[in-house]
């Protein structure tokens, strides 16, 4: 059957998704419209395509043990010189972030592996660019904000066109109507980067 490369994220809800996303292409951010916005909680993962109901029935019950909480997006940070990226912190609802990726990646589960770095959960806005772009977003998305309610997270498959769709969302117990996340955008020419690192 081949493998899959698999993703697990939050997505962030609109109208910010959608306008983070336009921000990030207006920086000339060739990926921005490859990968929805999102906080990344599994990055990009290859596995076995026959593995793929048991990883759908471990981030089910991952899902029903996991409990609606705050997120609040709050100014900008940047991981550089260490790795190119600009990205949007995450002020409130990273405790809650770090625990539930830490369940999807569970030693015993489909999903266990190790992280390239610590786990640092944040919104990426900018992704390999020219240093001058990537000043303009740390600069331009200084005075960002964003909260919600976040009731979900979903499975997302990377395509041959680096494109990233989404394959399934969890909800979780507890949570009313979900706020509408941006649709996923046509496939672009250019290599989309991978939620890790967008």
């Amino acid at each position: 059957m081949g493998t899959v490369t698999l993703g697990v994220s939050i997505a962030v809800p609109e109208p910010y998704g959608s306008l983070l996303q336009e921000r990030r292409a207006g920086f000339g951010d060739a990926a921005a419209h490859g990968i929805p916005t999102h906080v990344t909680l599994l990055p990009p993962t290859e596995v076995d395509a026959e593995r793929l109901p048991g990883i759908r029935a471990h981030l089910a019950s991952v899902a029903t043990a996991g409990r609606p909480f705050p997120m609040r997006l709050s100014g900008t940070g940047t991981f550089r010189p260490l790795s190119p990226v600009v990205y949007v912190r995450v002020v409130e609802g990273g405790e809650a972030c770090a625990r539930l990726q830490q369940r999807i990646r569970d030693a015993s589960g489909p999903l266990a592996r190790e992280l390239q770095f610590p786990y640092h959960p944040h919104v990426t806005v900018a992704h390999g660019i020219p240093d001058e772009a990537m000043d303009r977003a740390f600069a331009e998305l200084a005075d960002f904000e964003a909260a919600w309610t976040v009731c979900s997270f979903a499975l997302y498959e990377q395509g041959p066109d680096a494109v990233w769709r989404k394959l399934h969302t969890y909800d979780f117990a507890g949570c009313g109507p979900a706020r509408t996340v941006p649709a996923q955008s046509s496939p672009v020419d250019e290599p989309a980067a991978t939620p890790q690192g967008g």
